[in-house]
């Protein structure tokens, strides 16, 4: 989805008044062949209006909220559930916390498993955010609710990507905080968002150990899963390109 760019304009002229488009450029690093197309076409994308706000200053979360279909994200300041964040855990730091446990590394190890802005993950984690919010009922309600045939969300979730709309409507429909759908697709930071800063150890610390130790073994079973299908594909590129050799 995008914003009006109407809208975008009026939100400029608010934000950094007298500046040019080419100022706003050379300020946010957008493109201006980029910034012009979304302008000629009416519709200007989220990433735009998130480089634009940082720029100048301004929590992208927020800047986001002037536009209408992102107004309720101001008031939407609920903090991320345990079950979100660990979702956005990246595996290397469950598996470090899991060593931790069992005593074979020490509670002080170095701290570069984790990422540098707490609470984010590794990449494609969108499909762990839904399957983690998800009552059952989720995916269908999302679906209605948007207007959009079930098989359409599924194939953004299989692709692990969500457009920003359907992330915030996703939230919505779960029940849990608005921003947490744009953290998990990567559109802003945790810390953005308001995300705790002690959120990943926090939950962490509230898993007992089978849960944590669960937790590992289905991430590590995905990882295997979809490395096993990486190797199939390479194998299977290679074969086709020694028959045309």
């Amino acid at each position: 989805m995008s914003v009006s760019a109407i809208a975008f304009q009026r939100w400029i002229s608010q934000l950094a008044p007298g500046s040019s488009t080419a100022d706003v450029c050379r300020q946010s690093g957008v493109k201006r062949s980029t910034l012009a197309q979304q302008l000629v076409r009416g519709k200007v994308a989220e990433t735009t209006v998130v480089a634009v706000a940082r720029a100048y200053g301004r929590n992208p979360v927020l800047g986001l909220a002037e536009f209408e279909q992102y107004r309720e994200l101001a008031a939407s300041v609920a903090p991320p559930t345990d079950a979100e964040v660990l979702s956005q855990t990246p595996t290397a730091r469950l598996l470090q916390e899991l060593l931790v446990r069992v005593g074979a590394q020490p509670v002080h190890a170095p701290a570069a498993l984790a990422p540098p802005d707490a609470g984010t993950a590794e990449p494609a984690a969108v499909k762990q955010w839904v399957e983690a919010i998800d009552d059952g009922e989720l995916r269908h309600r999302v679906s209605v609710a948007a207007g959009i045939a079930p098989q359409n969300y599924s194939a953004q979730l299989s692709a692990n990507r969500l457009t920003p709309e359907l992330a915030v409507r996703t939230a919505r429909e779960a029940g849990v905080g608005l921003r947490n759908g744009l953290v998990v697709t990567g559109l802003v930071t945790a810390a953005e968002a308001g995300w705790p800063p002690s959120a990943v150890e926090d939950a962490l610390g509230r898993l007992s150990d089978a849960e944590l130790t669960l937790l590992a073994s289905e991430r590590l079973a995905a990882l295997g899963r979809a490395l096993k299908r990486q190797e199939h594909d390479e194998r299977a590129s290679r074969r086709a390109w020694d028959h045309l050799a």
